[in-house]
């Protein structure tokens, strides 16, 4: 669906107002209102010998200007605030919302004819002139190289290196994975379970010798207590834990 964006002179009476307030080069805010009155009703004058169904509307603004026209010459309204009311505001507001509107069907319709002149078109470059990349000649490229500007760029290439390097980050070295089989873990606590029957949780850990171990046997005990395996038992907070074997029959038969 085309866009039609439509701009004639004097589409309505703020539009020829308008056209009247920039051709005596008045300020909008400050309009003369004898001076443009007087030119907007000789417009109007020759508008009558046109069509009538316009020239309504632009009877009402004749009006509404003589009326303004009118108010100028009495005394000035204060309002509640005890500030003079100026007659003319409303219409000055009315002029710059319609100038804005203007403005912006000007706008509208530039882009218009910017986007009409914008073309497109699927891409039709052959295949080997994409992947086509251009030889390196090696002689060429290299026949200006000494051994001096050889040594830069290699000090150049270090020195950025260097800077990648997190000087905290650095200095921890690199972190290990320790793996523990959990299956093989059980099979050597139960083992342990079978062999003492009663003994402490510290005697236990102390066959361990990783941390990620340690964790492990921990989740050992744990399950073997939670399947009625083993018994636990800490008489006092922070104290030994006991540990007791409940049925050896059980940890046999898994």
């Amino acid at each position: 669906m085309e866009l039609t964006v439509k701009l004639q002179a004097f589409e309505g009476p703020l539009d020829l107002l308008l056209h009247l307030i920039e051709k005596n080069k008045v300020n909008i805010y400050d309009i003369p209102i004898v001076e443009i009155t007087e030119q907007y009703l000789d417009y109007i004058r020759e508008m009558e010998k046109q069509d009538l169904n316009i020239v309504s509307e632009f009877l009402v603004m004749a009006a509404t200007l003589i009326d303004i026209k009118c108010k100028m010459l009495l005394p000035k309204e204060v309002n509640d605030e005890g500030e003079e009311v100026d007659p003319r505001a409303e219409l000055v507001e009315q002029l710059l919302e319609y100038k804005m509107y203007k403005f912006m069907a000007y706008e509208l319709k530039d882009r218009q004819l910017d986007a009409g002149k914008s073309l497109y078109k699927n891409p039709t470059i052959p295949e080997e002139v994409l992947n086509y990349v251009e030889p390196v000649n090696i002689e060429e490229l290299l026949s200006d190289i000494t051994l001096r500007k050889l040594n830069s760029i290699f000090k150049t290439v270090m020195k950025r290196q260097e800077d990648r390097i997190d000087p905290i980050r650095s200095q921890y070295g690199n972190i290990e994975k320790e793996d523990v089989s959990i299956e093989e873990k059980i099979i050597d606590v139960e083992q342990f379970v079978l062999e003492h029957k009663e003994f402490t949780f510290r005697e236990l850990l102390n066959k361990q010798s990783t941390k990620m171990e340690i964790v492990v046997t921990f989740m050992v005990v744990l399950e073997m207590m939670k399947s009625g395996k083993i018994k636990i038992l800490q008489e006092e907070t922070f104290g030994e834990i006991y540990i007791t074997v409940i049925n050896e029959e059980n940890i046999n038969g898994n």
